[in-house]
């Protein structure tokens, strides 16, 4: 009876501790999403590289911080033991800061000349992109893949093609940047098995912001008065989507499987589309709508687990090497 008891108390225990990973994820899908808001106005104020050196710099002082209060804590994070945990976070800082500099730009410059609900659902099509470059390495796509990249492709065709038959300015720009941040996120996939997620994101970060300040005194202009006039979305890009939105990411993620915690994190493009119509008051046509709707479909499709037989080329493929997924 006692183990019985005991047995009922230890599930219970794992179905709220997945509850509170799919709220975690929910919030962090929600931070990004609403964050397009936040970019699309600040690109009406400033340069691509101001904004990004902006709000990295900020990203990079709050993870900071946060990485010597989880330590005191004792809690998430772990010092890097030996020297190569050390160059691993070394090197991989240093790769992730540059991905994701450039991912950033393709971006935030991409945004200035279409909308936030677009860009947010463009966005989203890496998780489409990050499986087919698996092809790369020689894996055979699933056919479920096969049938989302062909969904995706034509919901992307309704979404941003005109009468012209070509991608606008904005949504091709914004569609390199889901191409780069596919490379990030093989990238970050390579190292975060290697060492603390926490800490490999305020490296990641502090690339990110000599890089963007590198360029931003190159081809820009900034000033004072240019940067203080879009604090408010510089500061909640900073310490919302990349600082607590990546936290809330890596505690989600070890309460819930990579294959829902990839699903819930692309919500971001539902939340990017629903707060630009009520903060923007942006509108979209029914063209738009119905290419927003097969992209969405094409990215849970993408995430739908396949039988063992196939060969799979959802994200799981690229998640921790020696993470047991059966377990989650």
């Amino acid at each position: 009876m006692k183990d019985m008891t005991e047995g009922k108390k230890h599930i219970m225990q794992n179905k709220n501790t997945s509850v509170i990973g799919v709220m975690l994820l929910l919030i962090c899908a929600f931070v990004w999403g609403t964050t397009f808001v936040a970019q699309s106005t600040a690109a009406d104020t400033m340069g691509p590289f101001t904004y990004l050196f902006s709000r990295s710099i900020i990203a990079t002082v709050f993870l900071s911080i946060l990485v010597i209060i989880f330590d005191h804590m004792g809690k998430v994070t772990h010092r890097p033991e030996n020297a190569e945990e050390k160059r691993n976070l070394r090197i991989g800082g240093f790769l992730c800061g540059v991905i994701l500099c450039y991912a950033s730009f393709f971006q935030q410059y991409g945004i200035a000349f279409t909308t936030a609900g677009k860009a947010g659902f463009i966005t989203a099509f890496y998780i489409v992109m990050v499986p087919v470059l698996g092809i790369f390495l020689g894996k055979r796509p699933s056919k479920l893949l096969s049938i989302s990249v062909l969904l995706a492709l034509l919901g992307l065709y309704f979404l941003c093609m005109t009468g012209s038959f070509s991608l606008e300015r904005g949504d091709t720009l914004v569609l390199l940047c889901a191409l780069v941040f596919s490379f990030h996120i093989l990238t970050v996939d390579h190292f975060s098995p290697l060492v603390d997620g926490v800490r490999l994101s305020r490296n990641q970060f502090l690339v990110v912001t000599i890089l963007s300040f590198i360029n931003m005194l190159l081809f820009e202009k900034p000033t004072v008065q240019m940067i203080l006039s879009g604090w408010f979305p510089i500061l909640y890009a900073g310490i919302m989507s990349s600082g607590i939105g990546y936290t809330f990411q890596i505690l989600g993620q070890e309460k819930v499987n990579p294959t829902l915690a990839s699903l819930l994190m692309s919500l971001e493009s539902v939340f990017s589309a629903i707060s630009g119509a009520i903060v923007l008051g942006e509108r979209m046509s029914g063209r738009e709508l119905l290419g927003c709707i097969l992209v969405f479909s094409a990215v849970i499709l993408a995430q739908l687990p396949t039988r063992p037989k196939d060969s799979s080329m959802n994200l799981d493929m690229f998640r921790h090497k020696n993470h047991n997924i059966s377990e989650c």
